[in-house]
């Protein structure tokens, strides 16, 4: 899907263009905002489509309207590659070796907090990594969302004030990723058979109580 495809079909439906304009549902959003291990190295994602990912954090909900969460840009280069160095990705594929060589992430979105870590700010730390993974799938590309990284290391190399959470990595994304669903009883864990990445989601009827 080409870089700003969807946000664009929805800029024209809005705008009242005159060409027949398909809506694109939430639902779609969801069910394309997957999480993405593998990305394509011919796409280069820049700090342009970064800042507007970001951006989202200046109209989502955040708690007691704190707003503290600060965001870190890292553009394609050496210090990515650090980034890359210091963040698992795949643990419940280890045998994989996930990213598969050639298919590494290179540019991410450190989130950190400006505030001490509470209940409060997790909450705040999820809404901003989901709106922000969505507003890449809007946009054609795709996300990860890590928090098994090094944090020390990461705060060193960059000169962090703030402490980081998570890391988002985006780029266009290179795999083929399915839902599948499973009752209640069946495992969670993710899976791959022949090349197709298998995320099983709980049934709709075995989530309601």
């Amino acid at each position: 899907m080409a870089d700003g495809y969807l946000e664009k079909r929805m800029e024209e439906f809005s705008s009242g263009s005159r060409r027949t304009v398909k809506h694109v549902s939430l639902d779609t959003l969801f069910e394309k905002n997957r999480s993405c291990r593998g990305y394509k190295k011919d796409f280069v994602v820049t700090e342009d489509m970064l800042k507007r990912i970001v951006k989202v954090n200046t109209k989502i909900a955040s708690g007691k309207n704190q707003q503290a969460l600060r965001f870190k840009l890292v553009m394609r280069g050496e210090a990515a590659d650090f980034v890359l160095e210091n963040i698992k990705l795949g643990g419940m594929l280890p045998e994989l070796h996930l990213p598969y060589k050639g298919t590494e992430p290179e540019t991410f979105i450190i989130v950190c907090t400006s505030a001490p870590e509470t209940k409060i700010i997790d909450i705040d730390l999820g809404i901003s990594l989901q709106s922000m993974s969505l507003k890449a799938t809007e946009m054609g590309l795709n996300c990860v969302m890590i928090c098994a990284f090094n944090k020390a290391n990461i705060v060193e190399h960059f000169g962090l004030k703030y402490e980081p959470l998570a890391i988002l990595a985006v780029g266009k994304g290179a795999e083929k990723i399915k839902l599948t669903q499973i009752s209640v009883d069946e495992g969670r864990a993710y899976y791959r058979v022949d090349g197709v990445h298998y995320v099983p989601k709980v049934k709709m009827d075995d989530i309601l109580i």
